[in-house]
This record gives structure tokens, C-alpha cells and sequence, in this order.
């Protein structure tokens, strides 16, 4: 069981990675305009070329976002199984 500043101290960190995602997605968003704003202004017709940009970046954005929202219980999991596995190596 966990206690109020520990809880505290979990929501803290939980909010800062949450923090840093809509971070990342508004500067995503703003380059990735800016970008195609310059392709559609200058050469429209040319193929759109920031389009791998939006892509790759956009993987990187969506594995953020996969991060940030879904990886904690699993990481938690993960690390009560190897608080078990080392509590058990100690024992005689």
C-alpha cells in the first residue's frame, strides 16, 4: 500500500509525461502546418513532400502518446514480478 506522498509523487510524474506529450503534439502540429502551408504556397504542384515528414514524425507522436497513456500498468506489472523475483532470490 502506497502512501499520500508516494501517490503524490506518482500523479506528479504521471502529469509532467502527460505534460510533455501535449508538448510534443502541439509543436507537431505547428511544424507539420507550417510545412505544408510552404508546399501548398510554393510548389503545390510538385509532389507533397512533407508528407514523410508527417508520417515518421507522426509514428514518433503516436509511440509518445502509447507511452504516456497505456504503459504504466504494464510497467508496473513488470516491476512488482521483479520486486517478487528478487524478495524470493533472498530468501534461504
Amino acid at each position: 500500500m502506497q502512501n499520500e506522498q508516494e501517490l503524490r509523487a506518482i500523479a506528479r510524474k504521471r502529469a509532467e509525461e502527460k505534460v510533455g506529450f501535449y508538448v510534443h503534439l502541439g509543436i507537431y502540429i505547428v511544424i507539420n502546418a507550417a510545412l505544408w502551408a510552404l508546399w501548398f504556397l510554393t510548389t503545390p504542384g510538385v509532389f507533397p513532400w512533407p508528407a514523410f515528414i508527417t508520417i515518421f514524425w507522426g509514428i514518433g507522436v503516436v509511440s509518445h502518446a502509447i507511452g504516456t497513456y497505456f504503459s504504466h500498468h504494464y510497467t508496473e506489472t513488470l516491476a512488482e514480478k521483479e520486486y517478487q523475483r528478487m524478495i524470493r532470490g533472498r530468501r534461504p
